[in-house]
């Protein structure tokens, strides 16, 4: 009896996991932004790499530096326990505030949370066209005193795969683990 039920319980583990949640949705695709180092960057340069996305600003006063401290913080998690995972994951932030956000901008807020992380801007045609095809909502809020300006968004961390596919958005809300748990989840 306790061979028999080892045996199902091996044929449950093979059973393929469920359909990534965001298959077949119309959201990535082609870019040509710039990096830290002013260097052109298009979506394709990261073909066969998982690549976790994220669209902010280095001037946020809150969540995106929480959001990007939880994806740096869930790949350092997947990396302690699978480390050959976590080697397939590119983590990209794209700026939504071109204006301030220069290329060395991009690259010290990127580098503020790991130096894995890919910090891309562009010109405000750039931001546009990649905002629209990743479906990210950003507009700039008013001046305030000095000059300063907020710029209100949507805070997604989305997951895509090794040929640009959507696969999953990341529970940056619930923290590192939860946040390594979902990519342990899809990457392969």
């Amino acid at each position: 009896m306790l061979a028999a039920a080892l045996a199902l319980a091996g044929c449950d583990a093979a059973t393929p996991a469920a359909e990534p949640p965001l298959a077949g949705a119309a959201i990535g695709g082609d870019f040509a932004l710039i990096n830290s180092a002013g260097e052109t960057v298009r979506w394709d340069d990261f073909a066969g790499r998982y690549r976790v996305v994220y669209f902010g600003y280095a001037f946020c006063p809150d969540i995106c530096p929480t959001d990007m401290q939880r994806v740096a913080q869930g790949l350092k998690v997947l990396a302690a326990s699978d480390p050959g995972k976590a080697a397939k994951i590119t983590p990209i932030f794209i700026t939504i505030d071109p204006e301030r956000d220069t290329p060395a901008v991009v690259g010290e807020f990127a580098a503020a949370f790991s130096d894995d992380i890919i910090g891309l801007t562009g010109t405000p045609e750039q931001i546009a066209a990649a905002a629209k095809a990743f479906a990210v909502y950003y507009a700039k809020g008013e001046a305030v005193e000095g000059g300063d300006y907020l710029v209100d968004h949507s805070n997604v961390v989305f997951l895509f795969g090794p040929a640009g596919e959507p696969l999953a958005t990341l529970p940056v809300d619930q923290g590192a683990d939860a946040v390594a748990a979902e990519l342990a989840r899809w990457v392969s």
